[in-house]
């Protein structure tokens, strides 16, 4: 019971800070709410039993993908009336999108509420151990080309946005290794000066 009633505040929570994502007049106030909407689901999934997804979630998109968007948008010079011109414009296919996302939970619930019931895990379960089992034995060649393609994906990003500037200093370490002292020091003789 305590466990139901638990559900349904972060359930609140997660409802009102996503619409408060969406209806935010400031963009970075839109980021804090998503950052809220982030943790509250996190909750919910542990309250699943799925602490995997919930680290998961708060490390990967609070932990780095929401502090990135934070940044951006802090950084950014926003025109804040061309970001609310189109939420009129974009509400009808919002609703549709909404709509179906409200119908396919419904049917998930109903089929746990009046379906079967679902399985009992035993006492010393652990889902991330299971998961893990599974992705490193039955899928690790998946895995492994995942890995791949991401590291490619990363690669070919840092390919495409290096610039080099010709106006940017930078140093050169073998330059720097290779240099003697005959290069970098003159002694020059001059005359000694003397007051008058």
């Amino acid at each position: 019971m305590f466990e139901t009633w638990v559900f349904f505040i972060f359930g609140a929570v997660l409802l009102a800070s996503g619409v408060l994502v969406v209806t935010a007049r400031n963009p970075v106030h839109g980021v804090l709410f998503l950052v809220l909407a982030f943790f509250t689901a996190a909750a919910i999934w542990l309250l699943l039993r799925a602490e995997f997804l919930a680290i998961t979630l708060v490390v990967v998109y609070v932990g780095a993908v929401m502090v990135l968007f934070l940044f951006v948008v802090m950084m950014l010079d926003i025109n804040l009336e061309r970001v609310r011109e189109g939420f009129w414009r974009n509400l009808p296919l919002a609703l549709v999108v909404g709509g179906i996302m409200v119908v396919e939970m419904v049917l998930i619930l109903g089929n746990r509420i009046f379906g079967t019931a679902p399985a009992q895990t035993p006492a010393g379960y652990s889902n991330t151990k299971a998961l893990g089992r599974v992705l490193y034995t039955q899928y690790a060649f998946a895995f492994e080309i995942a890995a791949v393609l991401l590291l490619v994906a990363i690669i070919a990003a840092i390919a495409l946005t290096l610039r080099k500037r010709k106006d940017s200093r930078y140093q050169d370490p073998a330059g720097q290794v290779r240099v003697r002292r005959q290069d970098r020091v003159r002694l020059v003789s001059m005359k000694a000066e003397t007051e008058k």
